[in-house]
């Protein structure tokens, strides 16, 4: 690792000396991590309205969704981190609208993403099985590069790793809420320059929602029935959830349960998936055997 490097990925020989953040246009200060969001959106938008033409539907359709869905996305997510975050803002509500200042969930997005389509498909009287077969195609795209975001930001690492993939972040980067007393009691002091090591757990999120999607490119040209390819992404990215939440240093709790929410919930979306799943192709089969 070079001598005050602010990031590097100590057995790759991968070394970043000094991390941007952000850009400066006419002294306004435009965060990587707005960018990166907004080019994981359009891409997503353009692998959906891409599926939509494969399948014979308007493209534009999801565009006129995606209007919407990016906006109530994004207070979804906020809401979902301020209910399981509320000590951080119940004596400064005001901080609650500082989106700038960090707070996005994930899961509030797609619950809000959720909830828009199935307002939009009732308005506009087409199925919601079928659009969120293709939405999600754009939803698991968007999360793949999303979670480069994490990485400008220096968050959404898990606990101390000397694995191979393992990182090495300046702690002076690094929001203290954020440093477990695992990582403190290994941190590492170089040139007098204190350094936490860390899962990267960014880039197994962003490398297991790949393989997510890949395999439902794979599969899509094969589904039984509209719904199948929302099943598998819930229960796809509720896999690699599950495992890669509890490595996280910065989990939502459940209230005072100790239960990491985000969790628990990708597990509850794996189990009802797989048993929709399976129930759905034995129908499947029962029928085709019935009409043999």
């Amino acid at each position: 690792m070079t001598e005050g490097a602010d990031v590097s990925f100590v057995h790759l020989g991968i070394t970043i000396e000094h991390l941007r953040n952000s850009i400066s246009i006419g002294g306004f200060e435009i965060a990587f991590y707005g960018i990166i969001i907004g080019i994981g959106m359009l891409a997503g938008l353009y692998m959906a309205q891409k599926d939509a033409r494969r399948r014979g539907q308007d493209p534009e359709l999801y565009l006129d969704f995606a209007l919407y869905a990016i906006i109530f996305s994004i207070i979804g997510a906020r809401l979902y981190y301020v209910i399981f975050d509320w000590e951080l803002y119940k004596d400064n509500p005001i901080e609650i609208f500082n989106l700038r200042g960090g707070g996005l969930a994930i899961y509030g997005g797609i619950i809000g993403a959720v909830l828009t389509l199935i307002v939009f498909t009732k308005v506009r009287k087409v199925s919601f099985f079928s659009m969120a077969d293709t939405g999600c195609i754009g939803l698991i795209t968007g999360q793949i590069i999303g979670r480069w975001g994490n990485f400008f930001n220096c968050e959404a690492f898990g606990g101390y790793t000397d694995s191979l993939l393992a990182m090495r972040l300046k702690m002076s980067l690094v929001n203290p809420s954020m440093i477990s007393q695992e990582l403190l009691d290994h941190r590492i002091v170089e040139n007098g320059v204190e350094y936490i090591q860390v899962h990267p757990t960014f880039l197994y999120e962003s490398v297991w929602n790949l393989g997510v999607l890949v395999f439902m490119l794979w599969y899509r040209k094969r589904k039984k029935f509209n719904g199948e390819m929302l099943l598998i992404y819930l229960l796809g990215y509720g896999l690699g959830r599950v495992w890669i939440e509890g490595l996280r240093t910065d989990q939502l709790i459940f209230f005072n349960t100790g239960i990491a929410v985000s969790q628990a919930l990708s597990l509850v979306l794996v189990v009802i998936s797989a048993l929709v799943l399976i129930w759905k192709h034995r129908q499947i089969r029962l029928k085709s055997k019935g009409e043999d």
